[in-house]
């Protein structure tokens, strides 16, 4: 009965950021750009690792993993986000909502685990050099990266099944920019309490699980720094881990306050600014944080533009 009550319901309403009406025109422009921004840096940044042979290791090939995973999660919110700037019944069909969530929710899980395949990588890298081509082989890699990508499907697949559970009755409208679980069992008319104990326990994990390996990592990479006795070469991996964090710490931030509060209906408009973080913005930070900043990235780049130019 409850597959039946659901596929009664034909679309939902997404509400978006409609209660700024004024801001409409000056937030369409700044997250097309931002979007136009992801989407080439992304790319652009896969073009250059593929193209270059140096890059064929590890490190860049999480790289482009990361670039790839960005580029999914933009695309699968941002076009739709900026489609109902203008559209005026902001209507999604019940299927296109839950292709968008299950779209959504394995480029967010990937990315959970990539990043922390990336700082085990670090890791590795830093405090390991030696043992690093033996360790860090591109069999472990392809390994690492297949089990990030079958996590990510495995997880949203379980979400997303106790989503057809659920019946929708009395209102169709989702306060959200996209579908996503969390504004949708806020209007299901059973009671969410199993979902919410299912995300609770394994969207927890996977971020406790990926946010312990990325600290442990980092605090490892940072103790064997300190044990050298060049300033610079202190300074400039300082200044890679730092930057590595702040990245981590904005998307596993938004997640955390997200998706392992406590539910409240009081706190669309704070959800709706979370999402913002992890779907818009971080995808156009990483290519900064984690390739601009790289030399060998900026080698590639130099020698892509000259034999184009």
């Amino acid at each position: 009965m409850g597959i039946e009550n659901t596929t009664l319901l034909t679309e939902f309403v997404l509400t978006g950021l409609s209660h700024l009406p004024q801001w409409k025109i000056p937030l369409f422009l700044l997250f097309l750009v931002i979007y136009l921004i992801t989407i080439v840096g992304n790319l652009g940044l896969i073009t250059l690792i593929w193209n270059d042979p140096h890059l064929h290791i590890p490190m860049y090939l999480f790289l482009g993993s990361l670039a790839f995973v960005d580029t999914w999660l933009s695309s699968t919110v941002t076009p739709k986000m900026l489609l109902d700037f203008f559209s005026k019944s902001k209507l999604i069909s019940f299927s296109e909502c839950m292709i968008q969530f299950f779209s959504f929710g394995i480029s967010a899980t990937t990315e959970c685990f990539l990043l922390a395949a990336m700082a085990y990588d670090r890791y590795v890298a830093i405090c390991k050099p030696l043992l690093y081509p033996v360790i860090m082989t591109n069999r472990l890699c392809v390994l690492l990266l297949t089990l990030s990508f079958v996590g990510g499907f495995i997880h949203v697949l379980i979400h997303e099944s106790f989503l057809f559970r659920l019946t929708f009755c009395n209102s169709n409208i989702i306060h959200h920019f996209y579908c996503d679980v969390m504004p949708l069992l806020k209007i299901s008319c059973n009671d969410p309490s199993l979902n919410y104990l299912m995300l609770f326990i394994f969207s927890g994990s996977i971020q406790v699980f990926s946010i312990l390996t990325i600290l442990i990592s980092y605090t490892l990479v940072l103790f064997s720094i300190l044990k050298q006795k060049s300033i610079k070469s202190i300074k400039k991996a300082f200044s890679t881990c730092g930057a590595h964090l702040l990245s981590v710490s904005l998307y596993y931030g938004s997640l955390l306050f997200m998706y392992v509060r406590p539910a409240s209906p009081q706190v669309d408009d704070q959800d709706m600014m979370d999402s913002i973080f992890y779907t818009v913005i971080i995808p156009v930070l990483n290519p900064i944080i984690y390739s601009l900043r790289n030399k060998q990235v900026k080698n590639s780049l130099e020698k892509f533009l000259k034999r184009n130019t």
